[in-house]
């Protein structure tokens, strides 16, 4: 029986196509060994020359001596990061979480992929925050993210909605906040919106963020507090990410309604009466948001009704609930579109009433104002036979007479209400 070094090398030569007589010049079987072993002195005295020898003897005989095989058993990984894309700083958090509880050694985003996938049910959870194209590319690279979505969560702006790629899901997903303000004019921002976009696996998470508002610190907190939840894998996160975002939509909805209320309030007090300009300006606040929230609905119904390999089915019951929220503040949200349209015509048609009241009263004195003008334009033809012109009581009676007329004409206007 051939010895180790010797097999290893009389297998590697068969896989070469190499025989016995190209490696020591003849074709017995002792021979081969004999001849084999005055190769390696050669070789030894070569090596001994050039670099020393001993060493390199030993690393090839070793290598040698494993079995080689020309066909891959495991599929090709992407390169990985450099240590400048790393430091990049658009890395919020990197940490990896196995039956619930996070790994200690997982917060290394250049091993934490590797970490996921030597642990079965293990997964990477990356958060990062407005990243560039290059930066995202590279770690797309390790997960394997398709690259149509990675071009949409660089550049942004996108409507809500889930794309299937493969083993990976895709989520958009709109986040949304209220802007404290004083008094509401007619620029006042009232709701500012961002994004997350959330990208699934097997093994993976990694949800981007735009926009200053909408962290996860506090989401990552709060799962990590539910290690039972957690259990759950990747789904368990996008399940986390979808109820804080709605969650988010209640809140801004509760504060909303409480300006629509006051502005409700007001159209019929005519000293606090909001301006059109001011309603216009909450109602287009309240209709960007509505674009926010509604075509989400699609999105969470198909996580909550249709089964998905990504998506635990524990964890699609969850889902549920969510879009039961989710329902809610879709319907409140045209509720108060509603309420603000109708508060925004009313306010029109106070205005128009008072344009109108105006203009009445403007037109009463206006006739009142006509009766003087009138007798003085009369008297004022200097024609020379108009007896009361030279009559001792002339001049008094034309005033009674104007002011009679004018206090009629008063009276009158003010029981009707133009006055």
């Amino acid at each position: 029986m051939d010895s180790g070094p010797d097999r290893g090398r009389s297998e590697l030569a068969e896989e070469n196509g190499v025989n016995g007589h190209d490696q020591d010049g003849s074709g017995t079987g002792g021979h081969h060994g004999h001849g084999h072993g005055h190769d390696s002195n050669g070789l030894d005295d070569g090596l001994d020359l050039e670099h020393g020898g001993g060493l390199l003897r030993d690393l090839l005989a070793g290598a040698l001596a494993r079995p080689v095989s020309l066909v891959r058993t495991r599929p090709k990984r992407p390169p990985t990061p450099t240590a400048e894309q790393v430091r990049s700083g658009q890395v919020v958090a990197c940490h990896v979480y196995a039956d619930g509880q996070r790994v200690p050694e997982g917060s290394n985003m250049l091993t934490a992929a590797h970490i996921a996938r030597r642990h079965h049910g293990a997964f990477a959870w990356l958060g990062l925050f407005e990243p560039t194209d290059s930066e995202l590319e590279s770690i797309a690279g390790i997960y394997g993210l398709p690259a149509l979505a990675v071009e949409d969560a660089v550049v942004a702006h996108q409507r809500p909605k889930i794309e299937r790629y493969g083993s990976t899901l895709f989520v958009v997903l709109k986040t949304a906040r209220y802007v404290e303000h004083g008094e509401l004019t007619a620029d006042t921002e009232v709701v500012v919106t961002g994004e997350v976009m959330v990208f699934i696996g097997s093994d993976f998470v990694v949800t981007v963020r735009h926009g200053a508002h909408g962290g996860l610190q506090q989401l990552r907190g709060q799962l990590e507090g539910r290690p039972e939840m957690l259990r759950h894998g990747p789904s368990a996160v996008l399940h986390g990410v979808c109820d804080r975002v709605v969650d988010d939509y209640l809140a801004v909805v509760d504060r909303i309604e409480a300006d629509v209320d006051a502005a409700e309030a007001s159209v019929f007090e005519h000293s606090a009466r909001p301006s059109v300009e001011k309603l216009y300006q909450l109602k287009r606040e309240i209709l960007e948001f509505k674009h926010a929230v509604s075509p989400l609905t699609a999105p969470l119904r198909s996580l909550s009704d249709t089964p998905l390999p990504m998506i635990d089915p524990h964890v699609r019951d969850h889902f549920r609930d969510v879009f039961d929220h989710l329902v809610q503040a879709t319907q409140r949200i045209t509720h108060l579109d509603e309420l603000l349209s109708s508060i925004l015509q009313a306010t029109l048609t106070q205005v128009t009433i008072a344009q109108n009241e105006d203009m009445r009263k403007i037109s009463a004195w206006v006739a009142i104002g006509a009766v003087p003008t009138a007798v003085a334009g009369i008297y004022g033809m200097n024609f020379e036979h108009m007896p009361e012109l030279r009559q001792v009581w002339g001049y008094p009676a034309v005033l009674v007479t104007i002011a009679t007329a004018c206090l009629f004409l008063y009276r009158a206007f003010r029981r009707n209400g133009w006055l």
